[in-house]
C-alpha cells in the first residue's frame, strides 16, 4: 500500500436516492459511465466517472461536492465508442462481444505509450486518480493471461509517474500480491449478487460462494491494508435490500446499481 493520503470523506448517509418510488440509503461510493449533472452527485467518498462526458469545470463541481473523483480507464480493453479508440485500434488482439470492446496488447510498446498519453490528458482535467478496469483479463483464465507481467509493470510505472494520485484496481485478486504496493484500493464486483449475461438476470450469489468470497477478501484486507469496495448489481428494491443485509457487516465500502452503470441506480418495487 502506498503511503499516500487515501483520506475518506465518510459523509453521513443523509441523502436518499429516489428509485422508482423507493428510497434507498446512499452508499459511500458512486459509479456512473453515463453523463449526469455534476450538481446532482453529492456526498460520496469516491465518485468514478467516464471522463469523455465531462469538461474541467464539471470535474471541479464534482470535487466540490464529494471526496475523491476518479476517471475510468481500462488497461485491458478499448470500447469501440471510446473517444480514444482510434489511437488504440492498431493495438488490439480480439473482441469482447459482451461489451463491444477490443482486447489490448500490452506487449506492444506503442500500446503502453498511447495509454500513458491518454492518462496524461485525463488527469490534466483535475481528476484525483484513476479506476483501473479489466485487470482480471490478465489473470489465469483471462484473455490476456500471457501479458500479466506487462500489466504489473505498467501499474508500477503508473504509480511512479503519478505518485500523488489515487489508483483503484478492479478485480485481479490473483495478482494483488504484486500490485498492492501500487494501488490504494481494490474493487470486487458481484460478491453478494450474481448477474448472468446469458439470461440477463439479477440474483443473489449462493450463500456458500458468498461466504468463501468474503473470507478471501478479509484476508486480502488484513494482509495488504487495502480499502475494499464491493460493486453489486440489482434491479429491484427487494434484491437491493438483500444485498445490503449481506454486506453491511463486512465493513467494506460498496455501491449497488444496474449492470450498465449509466445513471443513478433504479430499483423497481
Amino acid at each position: 500500500m502506498r503511503h499516500i493520503k487515501l483520506f475518506f470523506l465518510l459523509f453521513p448517509s443523509l441523502f436518499g436516492i429516489e428509485s422508482s418510488g423507493a428510497n434507498v440509503v446512499q452508499s459511500d461510493v458512486f459509479f456512473c459511465y453515463g453523463k449526469l449533472n455534476p450538481l446532482d452527485v453529492k456526498g460520496y467518498s469516491y465518485v468514478v466517472l467516464e471522463s469523455k462526458n465531462y469538461a474541467i469545470p464539471d470535474v471541479k463541481k464534482f470535487k466540490k461536492l464529494n471526496g475523491k473523483v476518479l476517471a475510468y480507464i481500462s488497461l485491458g480493453e478499448v470500447n469501440s465508442q471510446a473517444k480514444y479508440y482510434n489511437k488504440l485500434k492498431d493495438s488490439v488482439l480480439g473482441k469482447n462481444e459482451n461489451w463491444d470492446s477490443y482486447y489490448l496488447n500490452l506487449k506492444r510498446n506503442e500500446t503502453k505509450e498511447t495509454l500513458f498519453s491518454i492518462i496524461d490528458e485525463i488527469l490534466a482535467d483535475g481528476y484525483d486518480g484513476l479506476f483501473l478496469d479489466n485487470i482480471d483479463n490478465f489473470c489465469t483464465f483471462g484473455f490476456q493471461a500471457s501479458q500479466k507481467e506487462e500489466l504489473i509493470q505498467f501499474i508500477s510505472d503508473l504509480n511512479t509517474k503519478y505518485p500523488n494520485h489515487i489508483f483503484i484496481q478492479n478485480a485481479g485478486l490473483e495478482i494483488i500480491d504484486k500490485t498492492s504496493d501500487f494501488v490504494d484500493a481494490l474493487v470486487v464486483e458481484s460478491v453478494a449478487s450474481n448477474f448472468t449475461f446469458d439470461d440477463k438476470k439479477y440474483k443473489l450469489r449462493l450463500q456458500s460462494e458468498y461466504d468463501s468470497y468474503i473470507r478471501r477478501l478479509h484476508q486480502i484486507r488484513r494482509k495488504h491494508k487495502l480499502t475494499l469496495i464491493l460493486v453489486e448489481y440489482a434491479d429491484t428494491k427487494t434484491l437491493h435490500d438483500e444485498i445490503v443485509k449481506r454486506i453491511q457487516r463486512t465493513g467494506f465500502m460498496y455501491f449497488i446499481g444496474s449492470i450498465d452503470l449509466q445513471g443513478f441506480p433504479q430499483f423497481s418495487e
